[in-house]
Protein backbone atom coordinates (compact mmCIF):
# COMPACT_ATOMS: atom_id res chain seq x y z
CA UNK A 1 0.00 0.00 0.00
CA UNK A 2 1.66 3.58 -0.59
CA UNK A 3 1.60 5.83 2.27
CA UNK A 4 1.65 9.54 1.16
CA UNK A 5 3.51 12.66 2.67
CA UNK A 6 4.29 16.03 2.54
CA UNK A 7 7.76 15.42 2.20
CA UNK A 8 10.28 12.55 1.61
CA UNK A 9 13.68 13.33 1.54
CA UNK A 10 16.49 11.33 -0.18
CA UNK A 11 19.23 10.85 1.88
CA UNK A 12 19.68 10.77 6.03
CA UNK A 13 22.96 12.78 6.28
CA UNK A 14 23.05 15.94 7.48
CA UNK A 15 21.44 17.84 5.31
CA UNK A 16 18.67 15.12 5.04
CA UNK A 17 17.89 14.87 8.42
CA UNK A 18 18.23 18.32 9.57
CA UNK A 19 15.74 19.00 7.12
CA UNK A 20 13.65 16.49 7.89
CA UNK A 21 13.70 17.74 11.39
CA UNK A 22 12.70 21.30 10.27
CA UNK A 23 9.72 20.13 7.73
CA UNK A 24 8.24 18.40 10.90
CA UNK A 25 8.28 21.20 13.33
CA UNK A 26 6.90 23.43 10.36
CA UNK A 27 4.07 20.72 10.72
CA UNK A 28 4.88 18.84 7.54
CA UNK A 29 4.38 14.65 7.09
CA UNK A 30 7.94 13.17 6.42
CA UNK A 31 9.78 10.11 5.55
CA UNK A 32 14.00 9.76 5.15
CA UNK A 33 14.52 7.05 2.75
CA UNK A 34 18.53 6.00 3.98
CA UNK A 35 19.87 2.80 2.64
CA UNK A 36 23.09 2.92 4.91
CA UNK A 37 23.21 4.73 8.67
CA UNK A 38 21.09 7.86 9.71
CA UNK A 39 23.66 10.72 9.80
CA UNK A 40 25.65 9.69 6.38
CA UNK A 41 29.07 10.68 4.98
CA UNK A 42 29.82 13.15 7.71
CA UNK A 43 28.65 11.22 10.71
CA UNK A 44 30.56 8.10 9.72
CA UNK A 45 32.98 8.41 7.12
CA UNK A 46 33.66 12.24 7.05
CA UNK A 47 33.72 14.79 9.76
CA UNK A 48 33.66 13.28 12.94
CA UNK A 49 35.54 10.09 12.76
CA UNK A 50 38.31 12.29 11.14
CA UNK A 51 37.65 14.86 13.88
CA UNK A 52 38.19 12.35 16.47
CA UNK A 53 41.24 10.75 14.88
CA UNK A 54 42.62 14.51 14.87
CA UNK A 55 41.65 15.10 18.26
CA UNK A 56 44.18 11.66 19.39
CA UNK A 57 46.85 12.90 17.08
CA UNK A 58 46.73 16.09 18.82
CA UNK A 59 46.93 14.37 22.19
CA UNK A 60 49.66 12.48 20.95
CA UNK A 61 51.57 15.50 19.81
CA UNK A 62 51.08 17.45 22.85
CA UNK A 63 51.66 14.37 25.23
CA UNK A 64 55.52 13.91 23.38
CA UNK A 65 56.18 17.90 23.89
CA UNK A 66 54.91 17.59 27.55
CA UNK A 67 58.25 18.40 28.77
CA UNK A 68 57.95 21.52 27.55
CA UNK A 69 55.35 22.48 30.08
CA UNK A 70 57.58 20.96 32.90
CA UNK A 71 55.29 17.96 32.74
CA UNK A 72 57.64 14.49 32.71
CA UNK A 73 56.39 12.17 30.39
CA UNK A 74 58.23 9.06 29.20
CA UNK A 75 58.81 7.48 25.81
CA UNK A 76 54.30 8.13 25.10
CA UNK A 77 53.51 5.11 22.83
CA UNK A 78 50.09 4.80 21.12
CA UNK A 79 47.37 2.26 21.11
CA UNK A 80 45.63 2.74 17.42
CA UNK A 81 43.45 -0.09 18.60
CA UNK A 82 41.99 2.36 21.51
CA UNK A 83 41.93 5.36 19.15
CA UNK A 84 39.62 3.57 16.88
CA UNK A 85 37.59 2.51 19.10
CA UNK A 86 37.39 5.96 20.54
CA UNK A 87 36.67 7.04 17.22
CA UNK A 88 33.85 4.96 17.02
CA UNK A 89 32.17 5.33 20.44
CA UNK A 90 31.87 8.92 18.95
CA UNK A 91 30.22 7.96 16.34
CA UNK A 92 28.09 5.43 17.70
CA UNK A 93 26.74 8.26 20.76
CA UNK A 94 25.69 10.78 18.06
CA UNK A 95 24.55 8.09 15.64
CA UNK A 96 21.91 7.30 18.48
CA UNK A 97 21.24 10.74 19.03
CA UNK A 98 20.14 11.32 15.56
CA UNK A 99 18.11 8.55 15.82
CA UNK A 100 16.50 9.70 19.24
CA UNK A 101 15.80 13.15 17.04
CA UNK A 102 13.93 11.19 14.47
CA UNK A 103 11.47 9.32 16.86
CA UNK A 104 10.98 12.65 18.96
CA UNK A 105 10.05 14.59 15.69
CA UNK A 106 7.82 11.69 14.58
CA UNK A 107 10.06 11.11 10.97
CA UNK A 108 9.30 8.04 9.35
CA UNK A 109 12.95 6.44 8.57
CA UNK A 110 12.74 4.12 5.11
CA UNK A 111 15.86 1.79 5.16
CA UNK A 112 16.32 1.18 1.72
CA UNK A 113 17.89 2.68 -1.34
CA UNK A 114 15.32 5.23 -3.19
CA UNK A 115 14.51 6.09 -6.63
CA UNK A 116 12.17 8.56 -7.86
CA UNK A 117 9.64 7.14 -10.19
CA UNK A 118 8.10 9.76 -13.55
CA UNK A 119 4.54 10.03 -14.15
CA UNK A 120 2.36 6.89 -13.14
CA UNK A 121 -0.83 5.35 -11.49
CA UNK A 122 0.48 6.63 -8.15
CA UNK A 123 0.60 10.06 -9.13
CA UNK A 124 0.98 12.65 -12.58
CA UNK A 125 3.62 14.07 -11.90
CA UNK A 126 7.18 12.78 -11.35
CA UNK A 127 8.07 12.42 -7.58
CA UNK A 128 6.71 8.98 -6.32
CA UNK A 129 9.54 7.18 -4.39
CA UNK A 130 10.03 3.72 -5.09
CA UNK A 131 12.08 2.18 -1.98
CA UNK A 132 13.74 -1.09 -2.08
CA UNK A 133 13.80 -2.16 1.38
CA UNK A 134 17.08 -3.35 2.81
CA UNK A 135 15.18 -6.18 4.62
CA UNK A 136 14.34 -8.29 1.41
CA UNK A 137 10.55 -7.12 1.77
CA UNK A 138 8.32 -5.67 -1.35
CA UNK A 139 9.28 -2.08 -2.79
CA UNK A 140 7.63 0.70 -0.56
CA UNK A 141 5.57 3.59 -2.66
CA UNK A 142 5.48 6.71 -1.42
CA UNK A 143 3.94 9.78 -2.91
CA UNK A 144 5.10 12.93 -1.48
CA UNK A 145 3.87 16.14 -1.95
CA UNK A 146 7.88 17.50 -2.13
CA UNK A 147 11.03 15.46 -2.35
CA UNK A 148 14.11 16.84 -1.38
CA UNK A 149 17.29 15.04 -2.50
CA UNK A 150 19.95 14.70 -0.26
CA UNK A 151 21.84 12.17 -1.18
CA UNK A 152 25.58 13.40 -1.11
CA UNK A 153 28.49 12.82 -2.69
CA UNK A 154 31.88 9.69 -2.28
CA UNK A 155 35.15 10.24 -2.88
CA UNK A 156 36.62 10.74 -6.26
CA UNK A 157 39.66 8.89 -7.58
CA UNK A 158 41.90 8.96 -10.87
CA UNK A 159 42.21 6.53 -13.43
CA UNK A 160 44.63 4.43 -13.07
CA UNK A 161 44.32 5.08 -9.16
CA UNK A 162 42.10 2.64 -8.61
CA UNK A 163 40.90 2.49 -4.84
CA UNK A 164 41.46 -1.46 -3.85
CA UNK A 165 40.97 -0.12 0.26
CA UNK A 166 44.24 -1.52 1.28
CA UNK A 167 47.26 0.12 -0.70
CA UNK A 168 45.51 2.34 -2.02
CA UNK A 169 42.20 4.12 -0.21
CA UNK A 170 40.17 6.99 -0.18
CA UNK A 171 39.70 8.61 3.45
CA UNK A 172 36.63 6.44 3.75
CA UNK A 173 39.16 3.31 3.80
CA UNK A 174 41.60 5.03 5.54
CA UNK A 175 39.44 5.38 8.29
CA UNK A 176 38.98 2.24 8.97
CA UNK A 177 42.79 0.87 9.08
CA UNK A 178 43.04 -1.34 12.13
CA UNK A 179 47.00 -0.22 11.98
CA UNK A 180 49.03 2.78 10.87
CA UNK A 181 51.66 2.40 8.24
CA UNK A 182 55.06 3.74 8.67
CA UNK A 183 54.87 6.00 5.34
CA UNK A 184 52.00 7.31 2.97
CA UNK A 185 52.04 8.92 -0.31
CA UNK A 186 48.56 11.55 -0.13
CA UNK A 187 47.40 12.74 -3.58
CA UNK A 188 45.82 16.03 -3.35
CA UNK A 189 46.40 18.90 -1.21
CA UNK A 190 43.10 19.69 -0.27
CA UNK A 191 41.23 20.38 2.41
CA UNK A 192 40.84 16.47 3.31
CA UNK A 193 44.68 15.68 2.37
CA UNK A 194 46.00 18.16 4.64
CA UNK A 195 43.90 16.99 7.66
CA UNK A 196 45.46 13.90 6.64
CA UNK A 197 48.71 14.97 6.71
CA UNK A 198 49.02 17.33 9.75
CA UNK A 199 46.79 13.80 11.59
CA UNK A 200 49.18 11.42 10.13
CA UNK A 201 52.14 13.62 10.93
CA UNK A 202 51.33 13.80 14.24
CA UNK A 203 50.62 10.16 14.73
CA UNK A 204 54.98 9.67 13.80
CA UNK A 205 54.05 8.88 10.06
CA UNK A 206 56.32 9.85 7.22
CA UNK A 207 53.95 12.26 4.53
CA UNK A 208 54.42 12.81 1.73
CA UNK A 209 51.88 15.29 -0.63
CA UNK A 210 51.80 15.61 -3.93
CA UNK A 211 49.83 18.66 -5.11
CA UNK A 212 48.74 19.42 -8.92
CA UNK A 213 48.43 23.08 -8.25
CA UNK A 214 51.21 25.37 -7.20
CA UNK A 215 49.94 25.91 -3.46
CA UNK A 216 47.88 23.61 -1.03
CA UNK A 217 44.62 24.53 0.25
CA UNK A 218 44.38 26.77 -3.06
CA UNK A 219 40.93 27.65 -2.38
CA UNK A 220 42.47 29.57 0.97
CA UNK A 221 43.76 33.00 0.98
CA UNK A 222 47.28 32.87 -0.43
CA UNK A 223 48.83 33.99 3.21
CA UNK A 224 47.04 31.21 4.48
CA UNK A 225 47.98 28.73 2.22
CA UNK A 226 52.06 29.88 2.61
CA UNK A 227 52.11 30.14 6.69
CA UNK A 228 50.28 26.17 5.99
CA UNK A 229 52.90 25.03 4.28
CA UNK A 230 55.70 26.51 6.15
CA UNK A 231 54.04 24.59 9.42
CA UNK A 232 53.43 21.02 7.21
CA UNK A 233 57.08 21.09 6.88
CA UNK A 234 57.59 22.01 10.33
CA UNK A 235 55.71 18.81 11.14
CA UNK A 236 58.20 16.63 8.70
CA UNK A 237 55.98 16.58 5.84
CA UNK A 238 57.23 16.26 2.41
CA UNK A 239 55.25 18.49 0.21
CA UNK A 240 55.53 19.09 -3.16
CA UNK A 241 53.27 21.64 -5.52
CA UNK A 242 53.25 21.39 -9.02
CA UNK A 243 53.14 17.51 -9.51
CA UNK A 244 51.17 16.27 -12.26
CA UNK A 245 51.03 12.43 -10.80
CA UNK A 246 51.82 9.84 -13.29
CA UNK A 247 49.25 7.26 -12.89
CA UNK A 248 50.46 4.77 -15.39
CA UNK A 249 53.41 4.33 -13.11
CA UNK A 250 51.92 3.07 -10.26
CA UNK A 251 53.01 0.06 -8.75
CA UNK A 252 51.76 -2.26 -6.08
CA UNK A 253 54.20 -4.56 -4.12
CA UNK A 254 54.16 -4.92 -0.42
CA UNK A 255 53.84 -1.28 -0.70
CA UNK A 256 53.41 1.76 -3.81
CA UNK A 257 55.81 3.33 -6.29
CA UNK A 258 54.07 6.23 -7.97
CA UNK A 259 55.92 8.88 -10.43
CA UNK A 260 54.93 12.53 -10.61
CA UNK A 261 56.25 15.09 -13.40
CA UNK A 262 57.93 17.78 -11.03
CA UNK A 263 59.49 21.48 -12.40
CA UNK A 264 59.59 18.99 -16.29
CA UNK A 265 61.32 16.49 -14.23
CA UNK A 266 60.16 13.03 -13.72
CA UNK A 267 60.41 11.88 -9.58
CA UNK A 268 59.75 8.33 -8.01
CA UNK A 269 57.54 8.42 -4.65
CA UNK A 270 57.92 5.10 -2.28
CA UNK A 271 55.24 4.30 0.59
CA UNK A 272 53.53 1.55 2.31
CA UNK A 273 50.39 3.33 1.34
CA UNK A 274 48.63 5.72 -0.75
CA UNK A 275 45.29 7.71 -0.16
CA UNK A 276 44.08 9.53 -3.02
CA UNK A 277 42.09 12.68 -1.88
CA UNK A 278 41.11 14.58 -5.20
CA UNK A 279 37.58 15.67 -4.07
CA UNK A 280 34.65 14.16 -4.26
CA UNK A 281 31.53 13.53 -6.78
CA UNK A 282 27.47 14.20 -6.41
CA UNK A 283 25.40 11.11 -5.87
CA UNK A 284 23.49 11.38 -9.02
CA UNK A 285 23.66 7.93 -10.65
CA UNK A 286 20.32 5.55 -9.96
CA UNK A 287 18.03 7.57 -8.14
CA UNK A 288 15.83 8.61 -10.93
CA UNK A 289 16.80 11.51 -11.97
CA UNK A 290 15.71 10.66 -15.65
CA UNK A 291 12.58 9.82 -14.81
CA UNK A 292 12.08 13.90 -14.39
CA UNK A 293 13.11 16.75 -15.73
CA UNK A 294 15.53 17.83 -13.03
CA UNK A 295 18.73 19.34 -15.09
CA UNK A 296 22.19 17.76 -14.27
CA UNK A 297 25.18 19.85 -15.16
CA UNK A 298 29.17 19.02 -14.69
CA UNK A 299 27.85 15.81 -12.81
CA UNK A 300 25.44 18.32 -10.15
CA UNK A 301 21.31 18.77 -10.00
CA UNK A 302 20.45 22.09 -10.91
CA UNK A 303 18.13 24.13 -8.58
CA UNK A 304 17.50 27.79 -8.07
CA UNK A 305 18.46 29.88 -4.91
CA UNK A 306 15.60 27.98 -2.92
CA UNK A 307 16.78 24.77 -4.20
CA UNK A 308 13.99 23.93 -6.42
CA UNK A 309 14.66 21.67 -9.13
CA UNK A 310 13.30 22.09 -12.57
CA UNK A 311 10.32 20.60 -11.39
CA UNK A 312 9.43 23.08 -8.96
CA UNK A 313 8.31 20.11 -6.36
CA UNK A 314 11.28 18.51 -6.30
CA UNK A 315 14.49 20.24 -4.44
CA UNK A 316 17.90 19.06 -3.93
CA UNK A 317 20.78 20.52 -1.33
CA UNK A 318 24.42 19.58 -0.15
CA UNK A 319 27.15 18.20 -1.91
CA UNK A 320 24.68 17.15 -4.64
CA UNK A 321 24.11 20.38 -6.14
CA UNK A 322 28.04 20.93 -6.15
CA UNK A 323 28.62 24.36 -4.11
CA UNK A 324 30.36 24.76 -1.27
CA UNK A 325 30.61 20.74 -0.10
CA UNK A 326 30.04 21.41 3.51
CA UNK A 327 27.66 19.72 6.34
CA UNK A 328 26.79 23.12 7.88
CA UNK A 329 25.80 24.23 4.19
CA UNK A 330 23.81 21.26 3.62
CA UNK A 331 21.94 21.90 7.21
CA UNK A 332 20.93 25.42 5.90
CA UNK A 333 20.21 24.88 3.10
CA UNK A 334 18.18 22.00 3.74
CA UNK A 335 15.81 24.32 6.43
CA UNK A 336 15.53 26.92 3.88
CA UNK A 337 14.08 24.62 1.08
CA UNK A 338 11.47 23.07 3.11
CA UNK A 339 10.76 27.04 5.10
CA UNK A 340 9.86 27.53 0.81
CA UNK A 341 8.10 24.81 0.45
CA UNK A 342 5.86 25.25 3.37
CA UNK A 343 5.03 28.71 2.01
CA UNK A 344 7.49 30.34 4.05
CA UNK A 345 9.93 33.35 3.44
CA UNK A 346 13.60 31.98 3.89
CA UNK A 347 16.35 34.21 3.34
CA UNK A 348 18.68 33.09 0.60
CA UNK A 349 22.04 31.89 1.30
CA UNK A 350 24.87 33.71 0.41
CA UNK A 351 27.93 31.78 -0.07
CA UNK A 352 30.28 35.32 1.30
CA UNK A 353 28.39 34.45 4.50
CA UNK A 354 29.33 31.09 4.94
CA UNK A 355 32.90 29.94 7.28
CA UNK A 356 34.71 27.20 6.44
CA UNK A 357 37.22 25.27 8.90
CA UNK A 358 40.00 22.59 7.90
CA UNK A 359 41.10 21.35 11.37
CA UNK A 360 44.69 20.38 10.87
CA UNK A 361 47.41 21.48 13.26
CA UNK A 362 47.49 24.47 12.92
CA UNK A 363 43.51 25.23 12.59
CA UNK A 364 42.60 27.22 9.33
CA UNK A 365 39.29 29.24 9.02
CA UNK A 366 37.76 31.60 7.22
CA UNK A 367 34.83 33.68 5.48
CA UNK A 368 34.00 36.03 3.11
CA UNK A 369 36.68 36.98 0.44
CA UNK A 370 39.86 36.58 -0.05
CA UNK A 371 42.67 38.90 -0.72
CA UNK A 372 43.25 38.01 -4.22
CA UNK A 373 39.51 37.66 -4.84
CA UNK A 374 38.59 40.54 -3.57
CA UNK A 375 40.94 42.26 -6.09
CA UNK A 376 39.28 40.19 -8.78
CA UNK A 377 36.45 41.78 -8.16
CA UNK A 378 37.19 45.35 -8.26
CA UNK A 379 37.62 46.17 -4.86
CA UNK A 380 40.40 48.53 -3.44
CA UNK A 381 41.22 47.09 -0.36
CA UNK A 382 43.32 47.20 3.16
CA UNK A 383 44.69 44.67 4.92
CA UNK A 384 44.84 44.04 8.79
CA UNK A 385 46.89 41.04 9.80
CA UNK A 386 47.96 39.95 13.52
CA UNK A 387 49.91 37.13 14.38
CA UNK A 388 49.55 34.43 17.21
CA UNK A 389 52.84 35.15 18.88
CA UNK A 390 51.81 38.11 20.16
CA UNK A 391 48.61 36.97 22.08
CA UNK A 392 49.45 36.16 25.68
CA UNK A 393 46.95 33.12 25.53
CA UNK A 394 49.00 31.95 22.27
CA UNK A 395 52.30 31.71 24.62
CA UNK A 396 50.21 30.43 27.53
CA UNK A 397 48.72 27.60 25.10
CA UNK A 398 51.88 26.90 23.59
CA UNK A 399 50.53 27.78 20.47
CA UNK A 400 51.94 30.38 18.18
CA UNK A 401 52.34 29.86 15.06
CA UNK A 402 49.67 31.85 12.84
CA UNK A 403 47.48 34.83 12.21
CA UNK A 404 44.57 36.62 12.12
CA UNK A 405 43.89 38.23 8.65
CA UNK A 406 41.28 41.01 7.64
CA UNK A 407 40.63 42.35 4.22
CA UNK A 408 38.18 45.12 4.04
CA UNK A 409 36.44 47.65 1.13
CA UNK A 410 39.59 50.36 1.36
CA UNK A 411 36.98 53.24 -0.03
CA UNK A 412 33.24 51.53 2.20
CA UNK A 413 35.09 50.01 5.22
CA UNK A 414 33.43 46.87 4.51
CA UNK A 415 33.94 43.85 5.97
CA UNK A 416 35.43 41.61 2.93
CA UNK A 417 36.58 38.52 4.20
CA UNK A 418 38.40 37.57 7.45
CA UNK A 419 41.23 34.53 7.30
CA UNK A 420 42.53 32.48 10.13
CA UNK A 421 45.28 30.19 10.86
CA UNK A 422 46.11 29.16 14.46
CA UNK A 423 45.25 27.33 17.27
CA UNK A 424 41.47 26.97 17.81
CA UNK A 425 40.47 29.04 14.77
CA UNK A 426 37.73 27.11 14.22
CA UNK A 427 35.84 28.07 17.00
CA UNK A 428 36.65 31.54 17.10
CA UNK A 429 35.61 31.80 12.95
CA UNK A 430 31.94 32.28 13.95
CA UNK A 431 32.66 35.73 15.26
CA UNK A 432 33.79 36.88 11.53
CA UNK A 433 30.97 34.56 10.17
CA UNK A 434 28.21 37.19 12.59
CA UNK A 435 30.22 40.25 11.30
CA UNK A 436 29.51 39.01 7.82
CA UNK A 437 25.80 38.73 8.79
CA UNK A 438 25.84 42.21 10.22
CA UNK A 439 27.66 44.05 7.19
CA UNK A 440 30.26 44.97 9.89
CA UNK A 441 33.32 46.78 9.56
CA UNK A 442 36.78 46.58 11.57
CA UNK A 443 36.09 49.59 13.33
CA UNK A 444 33.30 47.94 14.71
CA UNK A 445 34.61 44.35 15.69
CA UNK A 446 37.44 46.60 17.29
CA UNK A 447 34.79 48.15 19.42
CA UNK A 448 34.34 45.22 20.43
CA UNK A 449 35.79 44.10 23.78
CA UNK A 450 37.42 41.36 23.28
CA UNK A 451 38.34 39.44 27.29
CA UNK A 452 42.55 39.41 28.16
CA UNK A 453 43.61 36.93 28.12
CA UNK A 454 42.24 35.15 24.87
CA UNK A 455 42.91 34.21 21.39
CA UNK A 456 40.38 36.24 20.45
CA UNK A 457 42.21 38.70 20.97
CA UNK A 458 43.78 38.16 18.13
CA UNK A 459 40.51 39.13 15.67
CA UNK A 460 40.56 42.89 17.42
CA UNK A 461 44.04 43.50 16.83
CA UNK A 462 43.38 42.30 13.33
CA UNK A 463 40.49 44.28 13.02
CA UNK A 464 42.83 47.80 14.13
CA UNK A 465 45.31 46.75 12.14
CA UNK A 466 43.27 47.24 8.98
CA UNK A 467 44.19 51.18 9.91
CA UNK A 468 47.38 50.74 11.21
CA UNK A 469 45.68 50.98 15.09
CA UNK A 470 47.26 47.68 16.42
CA UNK A 471 47.79 47.65 19.85
CA UNK A 472 50.34 44.92 20.61
CA UNK A 473 52.33 44.28 17.29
Amino acid sequence: MAQEYDLVVLGGGTGGYVAAIRASKLGLKTAIVEERELGGTCLHRGCIPSKALLRSAEVFRQTKEADAFGVSTESPTLNFTKVQERKQSIVDTLHKGVQGLMKKGKVDIYEGFGRILGPSIFSPTAGTISVEMNNGEENEMLIPKNVLVATGSSPKSLPGLEVDGELVMTSDEALYMEELPSSIVIVGGGVIGIEWASMLADFGIEVTVLEYLPHILPTEDEDVSKEMLKQMKNKGVNVVTGAKVMADTLEKGEGVTIQAEVDGETSTFQADRMLVSVGRSANVKNIGLENTDIVVENGVIQTNKFYQTKESHIYAIGDVIGGMQLAHVASHEGMIAVEHMADGSPHPMNPEQVPTCIYSNPEVASVGLTETGAKEKGFEVKVGKFPFKAIGKALVYGETDGFVKIVADKETDDLLGVHMVGPHVTDMISEAGLAKVLDATPWEIAESIHPHPTLAEAIGEAAMAVDGNQIHG
